[in-house]
């Protein structure tokens, strides 16, 4: 089988050791010069934490008027997915046209070190002369590039480019977020005040999903997250005006689009419909409608529909290709408009990883009708703890109302012991994912066809996921420490200091992008133009310059003036890939392999027993996750303690916590939780996190730890210090002390 969306294995490879060529920025400038006007204009206007929720997806609840009329004026997509169910992972693919899973980018607030030859997708636009600004949420898990937009702020806007300029600018409206549905502070109350009463949602008529408890809080959530799509709606009415008045609707194409699911339980952070499902609208003007779909443009005329499969790291060949831009080889993603787009989709694919304090390893293959997920950590219950979200009312309740006995039907799977290793969902029958098929005879075939299609796709995109994050940081960035770019280095000059000259500029990184201003403060955080071209300068005038890659710390600035000494042109510093160990490691696939057992339940023993052996302190580990989540089906532990107590000296940090974890669970508390205790002081921010974590399920059992985990919640790193405050509070309480 041939997963339709995946890119060659062999190809990716010759990228990544620097065989195969990508397109050049400095090529891209002579598309369409900066004053070209035969160019469209993009708007983007993005929303957070919002499911298709909207009148003109056919939900009666809705209040949205503005962006009704929006779907009117252009195309509505009905199946556009999101590759993570929160927003760093989402934008880190959107903003590159790739995995997170593939860049090492797919746990929540990580930072990444993307292959040398990823770029924000703006650059290239930049390249290819349009002004690019940002309005202004990153989340890119990598600090933004000062090179990916000509302005990165919440005064960046289109009316500021150069006379002429085709622009690309972006809008990001906050209202709809999370922390915004739980806020009922005075100004927030005010803001909602401002509503009229046909624009306000009555909680008594809110419809809810089988999976939530009919509870007065639960209902003044939903209402209250309608509510502010409502404000929100207005929002796109001020942008869209704008465009209006400024007489630019008719040059611009207008995309709206929603960053992953609803902020509520069981939607955001989380791979079902109600956290992966997105709103998509796009408004074409009659005169680019030829560009946008050569072949067919009745196909994005008013009032269209379309049905296709869309992903989200889609979102950038589609861009390059509707700016005639040609799309580069490492790019996963595949455009859906413009002459380089693709044929449509089969599969859209997903995962969930840590998010904030607490892991989880799912994936997603998603088709027209089924949805397939395949959960890693299958003993780990869906409900575990993330401070951030256990302030949501409805989260509230839900575990009052669990801790009572008082969930009914559906309500109950959140709070099931452990999740299946895989589920099936009919989308078409069953919209809310509530009855899992992946164990219906009637449904073998589809399983195991989106079984199979999943693990193509990890293995052909190389998902990184299985490599547990503390090896994983060590692997990136050896020692923690961010690499730099070199400084610019200017190295020829074509002209006079006393007429003016052209002078070109290199940098010794590879992959670095280099930007340059005249005059102004050297220090600026706008005002750099991406370096293209040998720069004009004029006598007098002062040639700033600085470089940038991502993942690494930015060069200095560096100053010239016509006349100042050249210099040789840098030889390439192309330093040796993460991705080229790992893959040279062979891990990734032993590791595919060994979890591959997951559906044998305890048949899988023998195999993990063998794995505890391996040199690779991953394999070992996840060896260790193995027998302690195959002991929960055996009723003697005693082969697997013999196994693990040796482990408790093992060399590597990580599978010591593990197998400390396990016996603890076993009732080898005295030899095992000191163990635990020591890992707390461990230097490494994500292997404290690993140990705190494991205190926190043993509940009572670390009772002992509790002044050293109390003492870990002023950690350096606040996820450490949210998984030390919830544990210490909880055996606080549970010891007769306040919290």
């Amino acid at each position: 089988m041939v997963v339709d969306d995946r890119f060659q294995r062999r190809s990716f490879l010759q990228m990544v050791s620097g065989t195969t060529a990508v397109a050049a920025l400095s090529g891209l400038a002579g598309a369409a010069g900066p004053g070209s006007v035969t160019r469209p204009n993009f708007l983007w206007i993005s929303t957070e934490d919002m499911s298709p929720d909207l009148g003109c997806y056919g939900d009666p609840y809705a209040v949205t008027p503005n962006i009704d009329r929006l779907a009117a004026q252009g195309v509505r997509y009905n199946r556009v997915f999101s590759h993570s169910g929160v927003c760093a992972p989402t934008r880190s693919g959107i903003i590159t046209g790739m995995y997170p899973t593939t860049l090492g980018t797919h746990h929540m607030r990580c930072q990444g070190v993307p292959p040398y030859y990823v770029k924000c997708f703006p650059e290239y636009l930049r390249a290819a002369g349009y002004y690019c600004t940002n309005n202004s949420k990153t989340d890119y898990q990598f600090d933004p590039p000062f090179s990916a937009w000509d302005d990165c702020s919440n005064k960046a806007h289109w009316r500021n480019r150069p006379l002429g300029r085709p622009f690309f600018a972006v809008f990001n409206s906050t209202t709809t977020h999370e922390s915004q549905i739980r806020n009922r502070t005075a100004p927030m109350l005010k803001r909602l005040d401002s509503l009229g009463p046909e624009e306000r949602h009555d909680p008594a008529k809110a419809q809810l999903p089988p999976y939530y408890p009919d509870t007065p809080a639960t209902r003044q959530d939903w209402a209250q997250y309608y509510d502010l799509i409502t404000l929100m709606d207005k929002e796109v009415r001020t942008i869209l005006d704008q465009l209006e008045a400024d007489g630019l609707a008719e040059d611009t194409i207008v995309w709206f689009w929603g960053d992953h699911g609803r902020g509520l339980p069981r939607a955001k952070r989380w791979i079902y419909e109600s956290g992966s499902r997105v709103p998509l609208i796009v408004r074409v003007p009659p005169k680019w409608r030829k560009l946008v779909m050569p072949a067919k443009p009745d196909a994005v005329q008013p009032g269209t529909v379309n049905d296709d499969l869309v992903a989200f790291i889609d979102f950038a060949p589609t861009m390059l290709s509707l700016a005639g831009i040609e799309i580069p080889q490492h790019i996963q993603g595949r455009a859906f408009l413009g002459a380089q787009k693709a044929a449509p989709r089969e599969y859209v694919f997903g995962g969930r990883d840590r998010m904030d304090e607490a892991y989880d390893l799912i994936r997603y293959v998603r088709d027209k009708r089924f949805r397939y997920i395949r959960n890693y950590l299958w003993h780990l219950p869906r409900s575990q703890d993330i401070n951030y979200m256990n302030q949501m009312p409805t989260m509230q309740d839900m575990r009052r109302l669990h801790a009572e006995g008082k969930l009914l039907g559906p309500q109950k799977q959140y709070f099931e012991p452990t999740k299946p290793v895989e589920e099936l969902y009919d989308i078409a029958a069953d919209p809310h994912e509530v009855n899992n098929l992946a164990g219906d005879p009637k449904f073998k075939d589809v399983l195991e066809r989106l079984r199979r299609v999943h693990q193509e796709w990890q293995r052909d995109t190389q998902d990184v996921g299985l490599l547990p994050e503390p090896l994983f940081d060590e692997i990136k960035r050896p020692g923690g420490k961010f690499e730099k770019t070199a400084e610019p280095v200017f190295i020829r000059q074509t002209g006079s200091a006393r007429e003016g000259a052209a002078v070109t500029i290199a940098c010794a990184t590879q992959g670095a992008s280099i930007a340059w201003r005249i005059g102004g403060d050297a220090a600026g955080k706008t005002g750099w133009e991406l370096y293209v071209k040998p720069v004009p300068v004029q006598p007098q005038e002062v040639l700033f310059a600085k470089t940038c890659r991502i993942g690494f710390r930015d060069s200095d600035v560096v100053t010239f003036r016509l006349g100042d000494p050249l210099h040789d042109k840098p030889k390439t510093t192309g330093t040796r890939h993460w991705r080229e160990e790992l893959e040279a490691s062979g891990l990734r696939p032993q590791l595919a392999k060994l979890k591959e057992l997951d559906r044998q339940g305890p048949n899988a023993t023998p195999a993990c027993l063998a794995a505890l052996k391996d040199p690779k302190p991953a394999l070992r580990y996840w060896a260790v996750v193995g027998l302690h989540a195959c002991a929960k089906y055996s009723a003697d532990q005693s082969l697997a303690k013999q196994a693990l107590t040796p482990l408790l000296q093992d060399p590597a940090a990580l599978v010591r916590i593990a197998a400390a974890h396990a016996l603890c669970d076993w009732g080898e508390d005295r030899t095992a939780l000191p163990v635990l205790v020591e890992a707390l002081k461990h230097p490494t921010d994500k292997m404290r996190l690993f140990a705190v974590i494991a205190l926190s399920k043993l509940g009572e059992k670390a009772r002992p730890a509790l002044p050293q985990i109390q003492a870990l919640t002023k950690d350096r790193d606040d996820y450490v210090g949210r998984v030390a405050t919830t544990a210490s509070e909880r055996l606080q309480a549970k010891g007769g002390k306040k919290p």
